[in-house]
């Protein structure tokens, strides 16, 4: 890729030096937002792995994957980021350098010795900690198999085959993390966007910061913003819920099936809904803050097309019968309009499909969204391999030529390279053996309980190798990137057809060993901004992983075992939280590739054959980009087009919602396109930490409302405005006439 030495870069993307300064020590890094947050310094006396570190990161991260894991099962599904322990942490922190013991107390029988307190709580501990809590927010992906066995199939697991599936899947990653360290961390043009919410936040916290006459300084800014984002928070998430999805449209044509869907930014396209809540804005894609302007524009542009073109055209015109079914949801149908009865066709014996049964009975039908979002998800992979090759394989092969020299990096890989030991490959490699042999018992072992054969382990990790540098390079300059999920279900799904544990078994191993070692270096570029030693971090990771493992793994066993029908509303008691959302969506991908699999749904047997299409279209669509980028080098907006991230943009639908998406663009062109263009200072100096303020303010408020006055059974005041809806109750109903649904009417 060729970067533009021009000073004003177009909608705001990453301002980039040219590549041909490689060779050239800068004194600082090539990207303007990276430039405006992270300073150019380090100070190497600084102690990180403290008896303060160990403590209350292992606390962090238990407490963390405990309540995330607990709230994952219900309804209104709650995300508490590291943050929240970010906050937490501080004051405690500096309690105990304030009151523990300044002495060394010796080990006996050895040399060495250890001290409680090495003096002052600093941001090293500090980052670390966070690193460990980060680690326990992110919930083990391999409990969706566990919870769709006990809890939709109803069938017996091996809690340790379950416990072996959940460590080396998330372990597996961290193995080939250390072969990419050079491109996606080292490189200074992989900056990844939201580490850098984090550093502001840490320097807002720890940093001394001069107060302007009238204005605030950084801490004092985000007090108030957590402040307010707390107190308001207590309106949308108790006392007035509709205002997380107001669908204007449908209150003035209350009964109107068209209008409503038209209008409801829940179950239908959402035109003009929106949200006072800044939650709806991030609860699905992140903070729209920490996604640069470029980024935003292009996801607008896929949006809009996706679903204001491409879906209202082949809905209305009856496009793979979508009429018969919702436009927004990812429930699985049969041909009647109905939701598809799985144990119609599913062998109870064997766990395999019975085809004559699945013959007699009914193909399987999507939803129109639902459908294409799976379109979508074949053409970004596809894009993304063909972005990656056109406009960064010049940059990359250059950064491999100047890694070999070691002289490639900015003042950050200067600091980390003069002042810390890099963390030795052996550790990465040994990791991954010990990953993969265990992964590989867990298979053919257990009366192969999995159903996956041992070839599955490797070619499952043969993908996300394949894929982890080109999807790196996407996230580390975006803030967005493409999953293996789609991908590695339809593979498993032709190999080993009506076989749903081997699907989801292989799904997981391909796709959360590419996103650990994504957030493996992602965490990386964190400490490497807050120059934190190499080795202090592995080891924090991969202990926090493990110990993020077995909690979320304890947990969901627990409720899986006390909490009666869970995840099935229709025998849990009215009102009752535990309907598990996500596994839902776990579980009827599981139906779709690997129950009926992709030949009887996306093959020359299913009714979504056209929507293979979507690769070769992916395919295609990076190259006019870059021979325009070529032909007309004077457009600086050209390379700004990122087919990926636009043809991606709508992919987090149907789980996200319209009125999601329409806050997010919202408040990420207005900060990082009106406000960065016009109040740059204000921006440099605000933005992230502000990020970080409302992320807080939103956590602390749900956790404490949900134990002192949700979970005790204390509901707010009896109103139209309490019921979490957006009032739209006919934007579900099919329009197909015939197709009979329980609150429609029928056509």
């Amino acid at each position: 890729m060729e970067f533009s030495e021009s000073k004003t870069i177009p909608i705001d993307s990453p301002q980039q030096e040219p590549v041909e300064k490689i060779e050239e020590e800068v004194n600082d890094s090539p990207i303007e937002q990276v430039r405006l947050t992270v300073p150019p310094s380090d100070d190497p006396t600084l102690p990180c792995l403290t008896f303060r570190t160990w403590l209350l990161g292992v606390i962090s991260c238990a407490t963390l994957a405990f309540l995330n894991q607990f709230f994952s099962y219900r309804e209104n599904a709650l995300y508490i980021t590291s943050v929240s322990a970010q906050l937490l942490v501080l004051p405690i922190g500096k309690f105990m350098a304030s009151t523990l013991p300044k002495r060394r107390f010796p080990i006996p029988g050895t040399k060495w010795s250890f001290c409680l307190n090495p003096g002052p709580f600093n941001k090293k501990e500090h980052t670390l900690i966070t690193m460990f809590a980060s680690v326990g927010a992110n919930t083990a992906y391999a409990i969706g198999i566990l919870n769709i066995m006990k809890a939709f199939y109803h069938r017996p697991l091996s809690p340790v085959v379950a416990i072996i599936l959940t460590n080396t899947s998330q372990l597996l990653g961290y193995g080939w993390a250390g072969i990419f360290r050079k491109f996606l961390v080292e490189s200074p043009y992989m900056w990844w966007p939201l580490d850098l919410v984090q550093v502001s936040l840490f320097r807002a916290l720890h940093d001394k910061d001069v107060r302007e006459k009238g204005g605030l300084t950084r801490l004092q800014f985000f007090v108030t913003a957590f402040i307010c984002s707390f107190a308001y928070y207590l309106v949308p998430n108790y006392l007035f819920p509709t205002i997380t999805a107001l669908s204007f449209v449908c209150w003035i044509w209350k009964n109107s099936v068209t209008a409503q869907q038209i209008g409801s930014g829940i179950h239908g396209f959402g035109v003009g809904a929106f949200a006072i809540d800044w939650s709806t804005a991030a609860a699905f894609l992140g903070s729209p803050l920490a996604t640069p302007a470029f980024a935003i524009f292009n996801m607008l542009v896929g949006y809009i097309l996706f679903l204001y073109i491409l879906t209202p055209i082949s809905y209305w015109n009856n496009s793979f019968s979508a009429r018969k079914f919702p436009i927004m949801t990812a429930n699985v149908y049969d041909s009647y309009g109905h939701r598809y009865n799985i144990s119609r066709i599913l062998e109870t014996a064997t766990f395999e499909i019975n085809l004559p049964a699945y013959n007699s009975y009914s193909k399987l039908n999507l939803a129109i969204v639902f459908a294409y979002t799976y379109g979508l998800s074949f053409a970004t992979l596809a894009a993304t391999l063909m972005h990656v090759a056109l406009f960064y394989g010049r940059t990359i092969l250059q950064q491999t030529k100047a890694s070999l020299k070691d002289s490639f990096g900015d003042v950050h890989s200067r600091l980390m390279k003069k002042n810390y030991d890099a963390v030795p490959q052996w550790w990465f490699y040994t990791l991954m053996i010990i990953a993969t042999g265990l992964a590989l018992f867990a298979c053919e072992g257990f009366g192969r309980q999995l159903q996956l054969p041992w070839w599955g382990v490797l070619m499952a990790m043969g993908l996300a190798f394949i894929f982890t540098l080109p999807v790196g390079v996407i996230n580390a300059t975006t803030n967005q990137g493409p999953g293996l999920n789609v991908i590695s279900e339809m593979i498993m799904g032709y190999m080993l057809p009506g076989k749903p544990l081997a699907n989801v078994t292989f799904k997981t191993y391909s796709t959360i060993s590419m996103s650990q070692a994504l957030y493996f270096l992602q965490d990386f570029k964190l400490g490497h901004y807050m120059k934190i030693p190499p080795k202090s971090m592995f080891i924090v990771q991969v202990t926090g992983t493990i110990i993020s493992n077995m909690v979320c793994f304890g947990t969901a066993w627990w409720l899986l075992t006390t909490v009666e029908n869970i995840c099935n509303p229709a025998l849990l008691p009215d009102g009752s939280p535990w309907t598990c959302p996500g596994d839902t969506v776990f579980y009827n991908a599981s139906i779709i590739w690997g129950v009926v699999g992709p030949l009887r749904v996306f093959g020359s047997l299913g009714l979504y054959i056209k929507l293979n299409y979507f690769f070769l279209f992916g395919l295609l669509a990076p190259i006019p980009v870059w021979f325009l980028s070529k032909k007309f080098p004077e457009k600086k907006w050209i390379p700004q087009i990122n087919m990926p991230v636009l043809i991606g943009a709508a992919g987090m639908l149907p789980q996200s919602k319209p009125v999601n998406y329409n806050c997010w663009f919202a408040f990420g062109l207005f900060f990082n396109f009106f406000v960065y263009r016009r109040y740059k200072g204000w921006w440099a100096k605000r933005n992230y930490i502000l990020s970080a303020g409302l992320d807080s303010g939103v956590a602390f408020l749900a956790t404490i409302c949900y134990f002192t006055l949700q979970n005790p059974g204390i509901a707010g005041p009896e109103w139209w405005g309490l019921d979490a809806d957006d009032h739209c109750p006919l934007a579900h109903c099919p329009s197909a006439p015939g197709i009979e649904v329980a609150g429609c009417p029928t056509f």
